[in-house]
């Protein structure tokens, strides 16, 4: 056992399995009181069992860790306040807090459901909310705390098929930014991750749609710049997510990054890549003058038209 996180209480939402399992497991290892959340339902968010977060909870008991299993949703405000009051019942106190549970509904826009949307957005985006809002009053009285979120390529950058999930990923991201503002002032920190990591719902993307993914260009962080063939294990991401939640990372604060086998890449945030301007305001036939060899300069479809199919 490590003693990185020594007394300190933790919550993983969607600890069950995958990434979450990953992180909590690792900060049980390195001393802290863990949380378990799992709702245990499939990748698509139906059905339920204890069976995943119960099990996670006896491998770190058996590894000489403290741990409790909870099996709310995190997609609802009652929910998202019995996990942080499962933290306080049972340790007494809450120090970090991260929401890596999610689920898919991958269809195409012109495809997706109302349903398909609201779920997504209601586990990953809402769920997100419903458990750092609560965990944020605590911290906000005990000027200290530690939320970190997740992210993904699919909402930084965009991927095929995922607009539900896309937009709750970069909501995500937008959400850590506005409350690392928030609650820094309090002492407390918030960044995100952007995991890069096989698990069960990797595997449901069919190979179709990753063809897709590849031909338009858009590939997350892969497409910067050449990079070796790395590791994508769940549990490569829980050695950064274990380090940022300790007192080592004090000072980071409203930071995206980006986490896949050995690598850690920080990610800028969105900043002013070109400007045009004028006295007074554009006519529209300036615009189209000035754009071609301004904003638009070098700039790339990442899904051209494509001839219709005979």
């Amino acid at each position: 056992m490590g003693d990185l996180l020594k007394d300190k209480v933790g919550i993983v939402t969607g600890s069950g399995r995958g990434i979450g399992r990953g992180v909590a497991m690792l900060m049980a290892a390195e001393g802290a009181k863990m949380v378990v959340n799992d709702l245990g339902g499939a990748v698509d968010g139906s059905g339920n069992s204890s069976s995943p977060a119960d099990d996670v909870v006896d491998e770190i008991k058996a590894a000489g860790g403290d741990a409790v299993a909870n099996y709310d949703s995190v997609s609802s405000m009652e929910g998202g306040e019995n996990i942080v009051k499962t933290a306080i019942d049972n340790f007494g106190k809450l120090d970090i807090v991260v929401t890596p549970a999610g689920i898919l509904r991958d269809r195409m826009v012109f495809n997706m459901t109302e349903q398909e949307w609201d779920d997504v957005i209601a586990v990953h985006l809402k769920g997100t909310f419903t458990v750092t809002k609560f965990a944020c009053i605590l911290f906000r009285q005990q000027r200290s705390g530690n939320i970190i979120t997740f992210s993904s390529t699919s909402g930084l950058y965009g991927n095929s098929g995922q607009a539900n999930y896309g937009a709750a990923k970069d909501g995500i991201a937008g959400y850590t930014r506005a409350i690392a503002r928030d609650m820094g002032r309090y002492g407390v920190r918030v960044n995100s991750i952007s995991p890069g990591a096989n698990s069960r719902m990797t595997a449901t993307v069919p190979q179709s749609a990753r063809d897709i993914r590849a031909s338009s260009g858009i590939s997350g962080a892969a497409r910067q710049q050449p990079k070796l063939e790395l590791r994508r294990e769940p549990e490569d991401i829980a050695p950064f997510v274990t380090w940022l939640a300790s007192d080592k990372a004090d000072g980071v604060n409203g930071q995206v990054f980006h986490v896949t086998g050995g690598e850690v890449s920080l990610m800028n945030n969105p900043e002013v890549a070109r400007t045009i301007t004028t006295q007074g305001r554009w006519s529209v036939d300036e615009i189209g003058a000035m754009f071609p060899g301004t904003l638009g300069l070098d700039l790339v479809n990442p899904a051209p038209r494509q001839a219709p199919r005979e």
